[in-house]
């Protein structure tokens, strides 16, 4: 028994399971958007050492310690409280559950932290990933 291939305009007809396949893969492959804030992404893994900033006469920086949070994985925090979840869309950080439920944050790099107050405005809290010359 022979089987012929269906012409569409001389071309063989791809297999709909092989183009939902690709289709599939394709989708994968390109990084995930978040429709309002942008491109979803992660903080490193690691403590955020956060201050106010201090004066010429003082420390350059005034440790808030109860600021302070660690990123365990993916998209989860822990601070001296207890552990939640974090969103990161574009330049934006959203404490999304936990103890910081609420708490925003912009993000200057991936290092470096500005909290927001609750309008989105910059506070003058800022916090920083930990990083063996910047220890307390």
């Amino acid at each position: 028994m022979r089987v012929h291939r269906v012409l569409i305009n001389g071309m063989p007809r791809a297999k709909p399971m092989k183009k939902l396949i690709t289709l599939g893969v394709i989708a994968l492959s390109s990084p995930a958007l978040a429709v309002p804030g942008g491109i979803l992404d992660i903080l490193p893994r690691g403590d955020f050492i956060c201050e106010l900033p201090g004066d010429a006469s003082g420390p350059a920086g005034l440790h808030e310690q109860s600021e302070d949070f660690s990123i365990i994985n993916d998209s989860s925090y822990r601070n001296a409280q207890g552990d939640g979840i974090y969103l990161l869309t574009g330049q934006k950080v959203i404490m999304t559950s936990g103890p910081m439920n609420g708490t925003q944050f912009r993000r200057v790099t991936d290092r470096f932290l500005r909290k927001l107050d609750p309008t989105g405005a910059d506070t003058k809290l800022r916090c920083v990933f930990r990083v063996s010359n910047n220890e307390r």
